[in-house]
C-alpha cells in the first residue's frame, strides 16, 4: 500500500521507510498547481457538492465550510494546499481522497 503526504505547499510525497519522494501526479494538459483561486464556495459550486459532502470529502467541520465561504476564515496550510488541488485537478483530488479515506 502506498502512503502520500499532501504538502501545505501543494506538493504530493510518497513516504517510503520513513523517507518522503516526490510524487509526480499525471495532470491533463495546460493544468498548474500554482496560483490557486481559493473562491471555497465556487470551488464547492463547480464540484457539485452541498456543503455537508465537501467538508466530509475534505474530512473538515461543516463549521470550517461556512466560514471559509462567509469570508470568516482563510484556509492556511494544508487545507489551503488541499483546495489548490481541487482548483486545478478536482477529479485527482476526489479520487486520491477517496481512496486515502476507504478503510484498509
Amino acid at each position: 500500500m502506498r502512503r502520500l503526504r499532501l504538502k501545505a505547499d501543494g506538493r504530493i510525497v510518497e513516504v517510503q521507510d520513513g523517507n518522503e519522494a516526490p510524487l509526480v501526479p499525471t495532470l491533463p494538459p495546460g493544468v498548474d498547481l500554482i496560483a490557486p483561486v481559493l473562491d471555497v464556495r465556487a470551488l464547492r459550486n463547480r464540484s457539485q457538492l452541498t456543503q455537508v459532502e465537501f467538508a466530509e470529502r475534505l474530512g473538515v467541520p461543516l463549521e470550517t465550510i461556512r466560514n471559509w465561504e462567509q469570508g470568516k476564515r482563510e484556509p492556511r496550510g494544508p487545507a489551503r494546499a488541499l483546495l489548490t488541488l481541487i482548483a486545478r485537478a478536482p477529479d485527482l483530488t476526489f479520487a486520491l481522497l477517496a481512496k486515502a479515506s476507504s478503510p484498509h
